[in-house]
């Protein structure tokens, strides 16, 4: 038995007791390891005044004497498992190896979908929530390339590159695991409620965060060390100088795992972080998906390339898909450059998108993949 675990000889019991521990509101990841840290025995009563006297605040310690005395049961735990829904502690031989080795891995693992993906070997890839074109495209290409190797891709389901890799992983016909911000009940940004739908049912959502804790920022930074635990290694695709996902990269190189970075153009602002990962040597130079199977060669397992959807394209498709390969353009400024009837450039439009080949952003405006 691990040294840190409180003295009881029934293993469900402390599973049970870091999980109550977890779910109390007001007790964090460091009020957690100081009590197991404590020695205390669960075959003695567990009273406030005890937890007080770790740092616990009254408040909580209350409460999880409260719960904990009176074996309540969450009222949410049926609604989980009713969506297929499970949890992991550290105690549990599924509870992925990678992520223990963190400084902080999670007391508890929230999931909905398929847990085996936990035992594959994962690399993250993530990026801006404002990709460009050329990003876009890259996040997508290499996504795939990575999943069809053999490997879960893993990141955040966050706008932008978050969730076109999710996507370019499924349509690979491969598992992605997306690690929330949130609890695993809840999709965000609401946008990305298919998304989550088609991950739930194609892939691993996994979250930390107990359902109907109240969602902060900060919630999203504190994701990331999940992100990057879970994986051999983390790609960056598109980050500007200060963006989120130079958090991943910093998290994955404090754990010794290896990053990658996708190289931008001269005077992107979006590829600002990733040059300056490269030039500091901090990141190895990604060009290619198959530089991932030569880098971790007994964990590659390449697939079949898919039947690609071009070759399908009518001519119509390929004149709309040329020009929005250009630059995004609005419904309005298709008409005018293309000079098609309106319906029929919407029936394009719809094709491409169920192809897709192309995605519509606010204001109808369209922008190829």
């Amino acid at each position: 038995m691990v040294t840190w675990l409180p003295n009881h000889d029934n293993e469900q019991v402390i599973r049970t007791f870091i999980v109550t521990l977890s779910e109390t509101p007001g007790i964090g990841w460091a009020s957690v390891n100081k009590v197991l840290m404590s020695g205390m025995s669960l075959k003695e009563t567990i009273t406030a005044d005890k937890l007080i006297r770790l740092g616990i605040r009254a408040q909580p310690a209350e409460e999880f004497c409260r719960r904990w005395t009176g074996n309540i049961k969450p009222a949410w735990e049926d609604a989980l498992a009713g969506q297929g829904g499970w949890r992991l502690t550290p105690l549990d031989s599924e509870y992925p190896e990678l992520l223990r080795q963190i400084p902080q891995p999670p007391w508890v693992l929230y999931g909905i979908g398929d847990r085996r993906l936990l035992s594959t070997p994962c690399l993250s890839v993530v990026g801006t929530r404002n990709p460009s074109v050329y990003g876009r495209q890259a996040a997508s290409a290499l996504a795939g390339g990575i999943a069809r190797q053999g490997f879960t891709v893993v990141s955040g389901m966050a706008k932008g590159i978050d969730g076109i890799v999710h996507q370019a992983a499924l349509d690979a016909g491969c598992g992605t695991i997306a690690v929330l911000g949130t609890p695993v009940d809840t999709a965000y940004p609401p946008e990305n409620r298919p998304l989550y739908r088609r991950i739930a049912r194609d892939g691993l959502l996994l979250s930390e965060y107990p359902i109907g804790t109240p969602v902060h920022p900060g919630m999203f930074p504190q994701r990331n060390r999940i992100i990057a635990g879970l994986s051999l290694g983390t790609v960056v695709v598109e980050a500007a100088s200060r963006s989120g996902s130079l958090i991943t990269a910093e998290q994955a190189l404090e754990m010794n795992r290896d990053v990658f970075a996708v190289p931008g153009p001269l005077g992107s602002t979006r590829s600002e972080g990733c040059n300056e990962l490269i030039r500091c040597g901090y990141a190895r130079l990604l060009s290619d998906a198959r530089q991932i199977g030569e880098e971790y060669p007994d964990s590659c397992r390449r697939m079949p390339e898919p039947e690609r959807d071009g070759a399908a394209l009518t001519a119509e498709e390929e004149a709309v898909l040329r020009l929005l390969q250009d630059g995004p353009r609005s419904a309005d400024g298709l008409l005018e450059a293309l000079n098609m009837p309106f319906g029929l450039l919407q029936a394009v439009l719809i094709n491409l998108s169920l192809k897709h080949k192309i995605e519509q952003q606010s204001g109808s405006i369209y922008m190829a993949l």
